[in-house]
Order: C-alpha cells, then sequence, then structure tokens
C-alpha cells in the first residue's frame, strides 16, 4: 500500500507568532520583504497591443455553489473579415484578480523569432478570429469560471457568420475550466459545434509550488497582516489554487496530508460526472517543459533559501525526493522555533515541465543571492500537461517519464507537443507555435 504524501511541522508554541517576541516577529516579517500577493504573475505592460473590434461582456451560465462568475471576452477579427467568422477562443489562466486582455494579447503574441509575426497575428492571417477570455476573478472556482467560458462559446455562435466549428482552449488554468465547460455542454447535450480543443501547460494531472513557499507565504500573512488589500496568502488559499494544485498545505502550522484538499477532490469528482474530457473536439496539448524525462539540475534538499542574520535563520529548501521526515525549511533565533519536513512526497522541484519563479521571487523580495538555475522550478510537469492516463491524485512516481515514444493510450489527447527546454511556464516558443499553427492549418 502507497504511503500518503504528507507534511509536518513542529513549533515551539500553539502558533508561530507566539512563539517569538514582538522584535523577532518584526525580523522574520523585514525578513520576508514585500513580494505582494505570493506567487502573482505580474501583467506584461511593454509591447504592442492590438484593439479588439468588439468586447463581450459575460455572465455564467449558471451558479456553482451560489457564486456566479462573470468576465469579458476581446474579439480581434481576422485580416479581412468584418464579423465572427472562424472563432478560436483562448481562455485566460490562473492568477489573482481580474484578466488583463492587454496583457495577455501582449504576451501571446510576442515576437519569438525576428522577422516572424507572433501567433496571435498568424493565426488572424490564417483566417482565424481570436477571442480571448478572460475573468473577473481568476482565482475563482473552475466551475464557476466554467460557465462565463459556456457563456462565451454561446455567444460566439451566435454572432457567428457561416458554420465553420470552433476551436475552444486555453493557457494553464484556462485549459481546465474551457475543458470543464465543453465536457458539461456535452453531458447536457449543448451543441458546443467545437473541433478542436487545446490546452497550453495546463496542469491536467495538477501543478506545482513548493510546499515550503505555501508556508511561508501563510506565516507571512500570519507575522504582518496587510490591511490596505489582498493578504500575502490570498492566492495560494483560493478554490483554484487548492483545486489546480497536487500538493496544498492549509496554513504555516498545518501537519498532514498534502492531498487532502475537498475542493480538489470535488472539482476532479465534478469532472468524471461530465465525462472526463470533451469527447467531440481533437485534443490538443503544449507544454512548456521537454519530453525527454529530463528535469533540471536542483539536487533534492538543497537549501536555497538561506538567510542568516545574527540570532534570525531561516532556510527553504528544494523539495526532497520522497523519504520520511525529510527537511525543507526552519526558521529559528538560536534554537528552532519552527521546521517543517515531507514524507512520500516526490522531487517535484526539478521535474521537467512549464517553471515558475517562486524561489527567485521570494528571493528577491528578501534581498538574497540566488543562483539562476534556483530561481524558477517545475510548475506544471510535462506528464500533466500532456494529460498523462493517470490517476491525478497519483501519478507523482512518473514525474519523470520519456514521452517521446509515448504509446497513444497513454494520454487523454489526441496529439500533443513538447518543448525544447524547460521554460517559463505560459512561455510562446517557436517550436510550440509553429506546431499549434500547423495542427490548425487547413482547418
Amino acid at each position: 500500500m502507497a504511503q500518503e504524501p504528507r507534511i509536518d511541522v513542529e513549533i515551539n508554541a500553539r502558533t508561530v507568532d507566539s512563539s517569538l517576541t514582538q522584535e523577532q516577529v518584526q525580523r522574520v516579517a523585514s525578513a520576508l520583504g514585500d513580494p505582494g500577493v505570493w506567487f502573482a504573475t505580474p501583467p506584461v505592460r511593454v509591447g504592442e497591443a492590438a484593439r479588439p473590434d468588439f468586447v463581450w461582456e459575460l455572465v455564467g451560465d449558471k451558479p456553482h455553489l451560489g457564486h456566479i462568475a462573470t468576465g469579458r471576452a476581446g474579439v480581434y477579427l481576422a485580416e479581412g473579415h468584418s464579423a465572427l467568422t472562424r472563432p478560436l477562443i483562448f481562455a485566460d489562466g490562473f492568477n489573482y484578480g481580474p484578466s488583463d486582455l492587454t496583457s495577455m494579447w501582449r504576451h501571446f503574441n510576442a515576437p519569438y523569432e525576428k522577422g516572424v509575426p507572433g501567433l496571435l497575428d498568424q493565426l488572424r492571417a490564417m483566417g482565424i478570429d481570436v477571442v480571448l477570455l478572460g475573468f473577473d476573478q481568476r482565482q475563482a472556482y473552475i466551475q464557476a469560471n466554467a460557465g462565463v467560458a459556456v457563456a462565451c462559446v454561446q455567444r460566439a455562435l451566435a454572432e457567428r457568420r457561416g458554420d465553420s466549428p470552433l476551436i475552444v482552449g486555453g493557457v494553464s488554468m484556462g485549459g481546465l475550466v474551457t475543458r470543464y465547460a465543453l465536457a458539461r455542454m456535452e453531458s447536457e447535450r449543448v451543441d458546443h459545434q467545437t473541433d478542436k480543443y487545446f490546452s497550453y501547460d495546463t496542469p491536467h494531472l495538477g501543478a506545482w509550488i513548493p510546499l515550503v513557499l505555501q508556508q511561508l507565504a501563510y506565516l507571512h500573512e500570519a507575522l504582518q497582516p496587510r490591511h490596505d488589500g489582498a493578504g500575502q496568502a490570498e492566492l495560494i488559499r483560493s478554490p483554484a489554487a487548492q483545486q489546480l494544485l497536487w500538493g496544498w498545505v492549509e496554513s504555516e502550522s498545518y501537519s498532514g496530508q498534502v492531498t487532502a484538499s475537498s475542493l480538489r477532490r470535488d472539482f476532479l469528482d465534478d469532472l468524471r460526472k461530465v465525462g472526463w474530457f470533451p469527447m467531440r473536439p481533437y485534443k490538443l496539448g503544449l507544454t512548456n517543459g521537454t519530453g525527454d524525462g529530463l528535469g533540471a539540475d536542483l539536487k533534492p534538499g538543497t537549501p536555497v533559501l538561506d538567510l542568516d542574520e545574527g540570532p534570525l535563520r531561516l532556510v527553504a529548501r528544494i523539495q526532497p525526493d520522497m523519504g520520511e521526515l525529510r527537511n525543507v525549511g526552519a526558521i529559528g533565533f538560536g534554537e528552532p522555533v519552527w521546521t517543517s519536513a515531507t514524507s512520500y512526497v516526490a522531487a517535484f522541484d526539478g521535474a521537467p515541465g512549464g517553471t515558475l519563479d517562486a524561489f527567485g521571487r521570494v528571493a528577491d523580495a528578501m534581498g538574497l543571492p540566488i543562483r539562476g538555475r534556483f530561481r524558477g522550478t517545475c510548475f506544471v510537469p510535462s506528464v500533466s500537461a500532456i494529460a498523462l492516463a493517470r490517476d491525478p491524485r497519483q501519478w507523482h512516481s512518473d514525474l519523470y517519464t520519456d514521452l517521446r515514444e509515448l504509446p497513444k493510450d497513454e494520454t487523454f489527447l489526441d496529439a500533443f507537443c513538447c518543448d525544447t527546454g524547460n521554460h517559463p511556464h505560459g512561455a510562446v516558443s517557436k517550436a510550440l507555435v509553429e506546431w499549434f499553427v500547423a495542427q490548425l492549418a487547413g482547418w
């Protein structure tokens, strides 16, 4: 019987702050700096952005747990089109707060090779109308935002001139939102008229943010609450984070299983109820990670954040590989006041996949030097982005699988493309763009 992945925390008192003097609390809070909402990605402010021909204000077609999500879509017509004709709906991904469609355009249309148009301009030159779909609360329940995606599909069908089928998908969480939306429409016998579904570095099996950094976000918030905006742990405690992440902790002092979030369990159950994946469309997947099973050079257990200021010592480590009670972090003033250890958790940080510069951002906020290779760790493993045919609760033993000659029945997708290296999550690369465009050519 497999051992359950878990985390165990030791504190000298009931809570961390009660084990510290006020001066020590201030020293730890000051040492952690001010990264804002931990793990939130800032918008792209540099670069040209097209103006949408139309903007649709959207309301989810049905509530989830009483919550009706809202959003909007920017419609960018193809060259020579005066009306929506061949729609491609591209949903935004996981982050904090509302989508910024201008930022999304800049990101996905950024030049990846000199003299070559960006991805979105290439699509429009092919006669494809690009519909960028955003959400007012990207951190909300996936099922709720799927209602916005359904509304967008319905609006596209109502506005479309002619009968060309749709292409629907998204980046990161957007791929899960649209996956659920299309599958739900099929389960309700609603014709979504979609021939192709795509997911761009989407965590079909789950995503990963180092457990020790999740804990430090909660600790930072507990020691230095923010009164002028969202708390430091606002994103990591959100419904979407719990649904996306393979491993999640609920506080800095939590001890127990790290795969026990009821929100993730309920979401996976809901996915199964609607058919797991939509059946009608041809399903494409892109991963920002390699397919050769080789990850980054991140030795499990290596200290990355290592602060030693007089009596204050703070350490956060690369995730160890399995084992029992393997230390991932500690804070102390001479003697440890908070220590964290994991058991039976795989070496996610160095797995092949799209990366997130989580350690890098925290190091910058703390003013700590950090080696370049430690800045980014795996966020969406390649095996997750290509929807390896595994149970989303138990797949960590396959993190380093070689995908280059994967049998077709080993993935839930019809075709997928891996990148040439382990690149930042959601990054645009020559290999991915050329493959994606070729898949849509002639459609």
